[in-house]
């Protein structure tokens, strides 16, 4: 089959670690040419230093998504670079559960979750909207989250951004249908990326668990502790637990590895036995 990642100039946001980070090693193994994007230069750097000395072709720039200007200075390095932009994946993002009543310890970081999680997104859109429809194609990936498929409690900020996510991303599909295609890519719950480090009430995660409250936190003790059975944490296993970041990254490659004509517009990759209601 055709390989449709080699040679793509592929600009990803939160590219420091987490899916970010992940997409960029497999997409640059693949030939594609990165531009990593975080607010966090120094990880940024590590990670397209090391898919230089692999031998890819990678490179860093420091960028606060919540800016417009410093989003289009980023996408402007890839197109300085490389000539062009044929992908722009929105992955920045960060998920602060916590119900209305934490609203004295949540406030701040509610705001911060609608400047990164909505208004990051909307500015990687604006920023690559010119470049993509000059050169007569272009791929948009937005990073929303099954959070976003239907309100539950302690999520209502978190829940509506990725919600704004997949409105984002649809009408920017139907007003550029033909020119730029659109991607939503919906990841399940996935501890090992980090994200789980800027929930701000632990507790909050019952909306997304429901029922499976007691499973899940025993699940998650039995990971640390080390006496969850092995058996499922392996992919092979239908009764696969905890999915792994790589699951989604993979997903988003796949995603990109399409002819030009063909968009996949809507991607859910749970594990087979996991535990979310959503």
């Amino acid at each position: 089959m055709a390989d449709h990642v080699s040679g793509k100039s592929i600009v990803i946001t939160g590219a420091g670690g987490g899916f970010g980070r992940l997409v960029a090693q497999k997409a640059a193994a693949r030939g594609a040419k990165v531009t990593l994007g975080d607010i966090n230069l120094p990880a940024a750097e590590g990670v397209a230093a090391e898919i230089r000395a692999a031998g890819g072709q990678a490179q860093a720039v420091a960028v606060d998504v919540t800016q417009l200007a410093q989003v289009k200075a980023l996408v402007g390095a890839a197109l300085v670079a490389f000539g062009r932009v044929d992908v722009m994946l929105n992955n920045a993002g960060i998920m602060p559960l916590a119900f209305i009543a934490d609203h004295e310890a949540a406030y701040a970081a509610w705001e911060r979750c609608i400047d990164i999680n909505i208004k990051g997104v909307l500015n990687g859109m604006v920023a690559a909207h010119d470049p993509m429809i000059a050169q007569g194609s272009g791929h948009v990936i937005n990073v929303s989250s099954i959070y976003g498929n239907f309100p539950v409690t302690g999520a209502a900020v978190y829940g509506a951004s990725k919600a704004a996510v997949n409105f984002l991303s649809e009408s920017f599909r139907v007003e550029a249908r033909g020119k730029v295609k659109v991607t939503i890519v919906k990841p399940t719950g996935v501890p090992a990326t980090g994200l789980g480090g800027t929930v701000v009430n632990q507790a909050a995660s019952v909306g997304i668990l429901g029922q499976n409250t007691p499973d899940f936190m025993a699940m998650v003790a039995g990971m640390q502790d080390g006496t969850f059975p092995a058996e499922r944490l392996d992919p092979e296993n239908i009764d696969y637990a905890s999915l792994a970041p790589e699951h989604i990254a993979d997903a988003i490659i796949h995603a990109i590895d399409q002819p030009a004509g063909v968009s996949i517009g809507d991607i859910t990759v749970r594990a087979a036995g996991d535990h979310f209601i959503l």
